[in-house]
């Protein structure tokens, strides 16, 4: 990107979102956004979002990066900001993961919901699937739903697609366990449950 585009890049931005409140910090209004972000958010997509110049919102990004690092001797945090797939996300820090997990599962003992259900299928008989390909199968928002199942340890980003930045989810090792199988060839086969063998799935899925 030359620097000529950058610049008309911090004009647009500014130009298509308004300015932050007066008295409102640039890396909190970040750190607050990424907090309840589902996919990795790209500076630009941030810039956008607090109306602020791509340069000023990179340079904020890197100080939380070296907030969150503990860097010059402040305290170092159970997460960390890591660039995944071209953008931006929060994550547990790897140390902590069984931690995470071991709370998650003792503290989530009630039954999946309806919906919950509904979207493990879809990702075990389609992974790997992205979040949109999921919600477009079910013709519903499934932002909640995926965390909820990512929260339970059921399913796992597998990847993040080069391109789109979208990330991939697919089904665990608990997920097997649980339905006590060894793996996901031993699901029965769907279409036959299917009124026209389709609506969704391709007519060869399982």
């Amino acid at each position: 990107m030359t620097v000529e585009n950058l610049h008309a890049t911090d004009e647009d931005t500014e130009r298509t979102a308004p300015a932050l409140p007066d008295g409102i910090d640039l890396e909190r209004a970040l750190e607050a956004i990424l907090m309840v972000a589902d996919e990795p958010m790209s500076v630009m997509t941030l810039a956008t979002a607090v109306g602020a110049p791509v340069t000023r919102v990179k340079a904020a990004v890197d100080a939380l990066v070296a907030d969150f690092d503990g860097a010059d001797g402040s305290v170092r945090r159970g997460f960390e900001l890591r660039e995944v797939g071209g953008g931006w996300r929060i994550y547990v820090r790897p140390e902590y993961d069984s931690v995470v997990s071991d709370y998650v599962l003792a503290q989530n003992p009630t039954r999946l919901s309806q919906a919950a259900l509904e979207t493990l299928a879809v990702i075990a008989y389609k992974q790997p699937i992205s979040r949109g390909a999921i919600a477009s199968i079910r013709a519903v928002n499934v932002d909640s739903v995926v965390r909820t199942l990512l929260g339970r340890g059921l399913i796992t980003e597998m990847f993040t697609d080069s391109e789109t930045g979208a990330i991939n989810y697919g089904t665990t090792e608990l997920l097997l366990s649980q339905l006590g199988i060894n793996s996901i060839d031993e699901l029965p086969k769907i279409s036959p449950l299917l009124s026209d063998g389709t609506e969704g799935f391709d007519a060869d899925v399982r």
